[in-house]
């Protein structure tokens, strides 16, 4: 007897279709899975055979054969390990095959017949909703995470008998109970208001917020370039409906969440020590990295210039395009990659240069620094401000502004933006390419010819000159202006030159 039930396997972090069909026919008892299955796959007929047996149904002794389709579509991990138990009853006529048609299956199985937590539940329940299913059996563990997709019953089971039984019509399927959005706690705690002094990374900090630009700190150690960067998700904008899907999808994936709607921006701050692969994404099977768990929020390097040079340049093309193209063993994979790069660097290998006569690094230590950073990577940086040691009436003085007051700003910027963009494909100024640029950045003569002037003193390359429009229309926004004026441009060109950027905010 033949019967098949729908199950989808993991793509990087999208879910692709796949159908579980098994046979019965007389002869040895046998049991074989094809369909290009990793070795996880192929240990599921254990796990099958002791979770049927141990959940009181009866195991066929006759030859078994197990396909998964397509067969061209490489299948990894344990979650297909349901859909083979529950075709298997079926093709042996304890479970009505029928019933199977409605259904989309996902989890892992353990040797008593429970399912056990399985990561990607969320991609799952896009992908049966999108073929159309009615219903989709996952895990409770994974439940409240699957019942974020709309139009589709999430049945949450916690056995396979459990499992069959809601197919078999014995139980009505429990609907997995509502959670409110998972807030992540990159928030609380953290607020601009415990920083004294840094007048100027303060503001570069709420450019790049509205704007969504990358940022580079540079200074000394123990100057609150960490500190700065650890309190930027306080004044970022709340993620969008479908961002936080998104976000939750990939998460999901990497299992790194389990649990409701993750609502706040994600921030990933990997250690220096972290490969290529485990940046950007990578390995075999393909996993998202660092760079793709911090889609639509921030990727912080601290101390960016011990981090290997091969990892650093591997962030280039994610940071230019938001996503990043994987080719493993003839297969591609393209994972999101659309976050905010801010990063903090000493300045020397000892990390005091420019502190007085404190910096004891020789002129072949201060190249060797500089070689750790590749200068087409700093030219993608969008901001560059050196972090100045606070004097002492700063440290006692009252903080210059608050998470709250900031947020204000941002929020009003991104909006102004989000209406300027409208239908464009960008979110926010970031986000546009040259021609977005072209069209709605529109700068006064004197602006032009600020710009023009610092292209030609060679102060810029032909990305960084795109890059500084984009800064400078971000400059607008957060002072509620419509065009583009020449201090907008110097303050951009200053924040873009770290030296300048006291002199750039004095304009």
């Amino acid at each position: 007897m033949l019967a098949q039930v729908a199950t989808f396997a993991i793509d990087g972090v999208d879910p692709r279709p796949v159908w579980v069909e098994v046979d019965i026919r007389p002869g040895l008892p046998t049991f074989t899975i094809v369909g290009l299955g990793d070795a996880a796959v192929r240990e599921s007929r254990d796990r099958v055979r002791s979770a049927v047996l141990n959940s009181g149904f009866e195991f066929p002794q006759r030859r078994i054969t197990a396909n998964l389709a397509p067969a061209f579509l490489r299948k990894v991990g344990p979650g297909f390990d349901t859909a083979l138990a529950l075709a298997l009853l079926a093709a042996s006529g304890q479970v009505p095959v029928e019933a199977l048609a409605r259904y989309a299956v996902y989890g892992e199985l353990s040797l008593s017949g429970e399912l056990r937590d399985s990561p990607g539940a969320l991609a799952v329940a896009e992908g049966a909703h999108r073929a159309g299913l009615e219903r989709l059996i996952v895990p409770h563990e994974r439940a409240r995470e699957a019942a974020l997709v709309e139009g589709i019953e999430i049945a949450a089971v916690a056995s396979l008998r459990a499992a069959a039984d809601v197919i078999s019509g014995r139980e009505s399927p429990r609907p997995p109970a509502v959670s409110p959005a998972t807030v992540a706690n990159a928030r609380a705690g953290h607020d601009l208001s415990d920083v004294r002094g840094h007048e100027v990374p303060l503001l570069a900090l709420q450019i790049a917020a509205a704007g969504g630009h990358s940022l580079l700190l540079e200074g000394a150690p123990g100057t609150g370039k960490t500190m700065l960067a650890r309190r930027l998700p306080s004044i970022l904008p709340e993620l969008t409906r479908a961002q936080a899907i998104e976000v939750t999808r990939i998460h999901s994936v990497a299992g790194a969440h389990a649990g409701g709607l993750i609502s706040s921006r994600p921030f990933r701050a990997p250690h220096h020590t972290i490969s290529a692969a485990g940046l950007v994404g990578g390995g075999s099977p393909p996993r998202p990295g660092e760079a793709t768990l911090a889609h639509h929020g921030v990727l912080f390097l601290d101390e960016l210039s011990e981090f290997q040079r091969t990892s650093l340049d591997a962030l280039r093309q994610p940071v230019e395009d938001g996503h990043v193209t994987i080719v493993r063993g003839q297969r591609v994979l393209e994972l999101p990659t659309r976050f905010m790069l801010v990063a903090a660097s000493n300045p020397c290998p000892c990390g005091y240069a420019g502190v007085g006569d404190r910096c004891e690094c020789g002129e072949a230590d201060l190249r060797r620094h500089r070689r750790r950073l590749s200068g087409p990577l700093l030219d993608r940086m969008d901001l560059l401000v050196t972090v100045e040691r606070p004097g002492e009436h700063e440290l006692r003085a009252p903080p210059l502004t608050t998470s709250a007051h900031a947020r204000e700003r941002v929020l009003a910027a991104r909006e102004r933006q989000r209406d300027r963009l409208a239908g464009t494909g960008a979110a926010c100024n970031a986000e546009m390419d040259a021609r977005l640029a072209g069209r709605y950045i529109r700068l006064d003569r004197p602006g032009e010819l600020a710009l023009g002037s610092a292209y030609e003193r060679n102060h810029l390359s032909a990305r960084g000159r795109h890059r500084v429009m984009r800064v400078a229309r971000t400059v607008a926004d957060l002072d509620g202006r419509d065009r583009v004026s020449a201090a907008d441009v110097l303050m951009a060109v200053g924040l873009r030159q770290r030296d300048q950027a006291e002199s750039a905010l004095a304009a």
